[in-house]
């Protein structure tokens, strides 16, 4: 069995009521074929946005992603089929930090027209880690808070997608003996709404709360 551990990375956008592009896709691909949940292979790509072609100097600032690396960037589709051919047809469960990559991947497809049979299996690992500490939906953990609670050192930038899907891969083998994952399927699967707003402990409510003080500089 493979397990796939993916983050995704947005346009930041003023307006909330405008879909953000999907602009980066990290992933990391893990197996237990050998008795141990080992990491063996990885995923990267930025992916050129549709909406809204030139990425906001706060975008820049939340992910470091630049406008010269979306110009070059494959398009969403071509991105997302490569990517699907990357975690081939072996059955496999794909894993995220919080419910947000899930529901934005499933819309960004559909809006394609790209079929979900593939988004399979899916699980959230922060709320499976969230549930392990004994915490509420609600009272969802950050990835770095919960690393740092299992003495596990974070690398590399939050907010890169690759190294966000490190970390959570990093964290997810160990949690890996402790929790039961479930089986689903997109296709199958009603329309998703969207709540980005949880408790996360310590830190902001708002997954995207770091860019208040980015809002408040840039006017």
């Amino acid at each position: 069995m493979q397990y796939i551990v993916y983050d995704l990375e947005f346009t930041v956008l003023r307006n909330r009521q405008y879909m953000a592009d999907i602009l980066e896709i990290g992933a990391i691909k893990l197996s237990d074929d050998s008795g141990q949940l080992n990491m063996i292979d990885l995923f990267h790509t930025h992916v050129r946005p549709t909406a809204f072609r030139a990425i906001t100097p706060l975008t820049t600032a939340f992910t470091g992603i630049t406008q010269e690396q979306v110009d070059a960037a494959p398009s969403f589709s071509e991105a997302v089929e490569a990517f699907r051919q990357w975690i081939d047809d072996e059955p496999h469960y794909m894993c995220s930090w919080g419910p947000d990559d899930k529901q934005q991947l499933i819309r960004h497809c559909t809006m394609h027209e790209i079929g979900l049979e593939w988004i399979q299996n899916h699980n959230d690992i922060q709320l499976s880690f969230t549930r392990l500490q004994g915490s509420e939906y609600h009272q969802r953990w950050g990835l770095k808070r919960a690393l740092a609670a299992k003495e596990i050192h974070f690398i590399g930038s939050h907010h890169n997608a690759l190294d966000d899907a490190f970390n959570t891969a990093k964290l997810f083998k160990h949690i890996f003996p402790h929790i039961t994952l479930e089986q689903n399927n997109a296709a199958a699967e009603q329309r998703f709404t969207t709540s980005l707003v949880y408790t996360t402990g310590h830190e902001k409510n708002n997954p995207f709360g770091q860019l208040a003080e980015l809002f408040r500089v840039a006017t």
